[in-house]
């Protein structure tokens, strides 16, 4: 008898997941270990028995939060590299990689409850991350867009220190010049013999 994953949501209930999910990232955000689950309900127009049923404990919603908010940051790769030169992909998913790692920094109290509590969040986040640049410097430098010698673990702590450097609200226009200078680097050519690292 073959195996049987988890069966689907109904279209109801997914959209109860989605917006409990919305309004558990805007409160851990902005209030950390301060947010409450029934306010959390509250927002996403729910009981909080249906938070429940989703998410059984603080900890299972904390993770669920941010393990969907890299999903969404990973997954949107191919769909920008259909919209835009593989150069351009690249800067508008760098844009998106900014804010998620602010996102994350607001998160940062309580995802460490989760920590406490035995939980990793954190344990495919770096794969995750570094597959989706990956992806992104492969197709700028099979264009000759982006050079193509560039450990895509560097543009991750590239990423990372813009974050720290530059990543409060008000401080965007400087993280946005950041960012272009980033990619004038990635796109500038190096020696006819470079090749890929392996």
């Amino acid at each position: 008898m073959p195996a049987t994953g988890p069966r689907p949501l109904r279209a109801d209930a997914q959209r109860n997941r989605d917006r409990l999910l919305a309004a558990a990232l805007r409160a851990f955000s902005e209030d950390g270990p301060e947010a409450t689950l029934e306010g959390i309900a509250k927002e996403a127009g729910v009981g909080i028995g249906t938070l429940y049923r989703h998410f059984p404990t603080r900890e299972a919603l904390i993770e669920e939060t941010y393990r969907n908010e890299l999903a969404r940051l990973c997954d949107a790769v191919p769909g920008l590299l259909e919209e835009h030169a593989p150069d351009e992909a690249l800067r508008a998913w760098m844009e998106r990689c900014l804010e998620y790692m602010t996102t994350k920094r607001g998160m940062a109290d309580a995802l460490h409850a989760v920590i406490a509590s035995g939980g990793n969040p954190f344990a495919h986040s770096r794969e995750q991350l570094t597959a989706a640049i990956t992806r992104l410097l492969e197709a700028g430098a099979g264009t000759g867009a982006l050079r193509p010698d560039v450990d895509p673990v560097d543009v991750l702590i590239a990423l990372s220190g813009v974050s720290l450097a530059a990543g409060r609200p008000e401080q965007h226009e400087q993280a946005r010049r950041l960012l272009d200078l980033l990619l004038d680097g990635l796109r500038y050519r190096a020696p006819e013999d470079a090749s890929p690292r392996p």
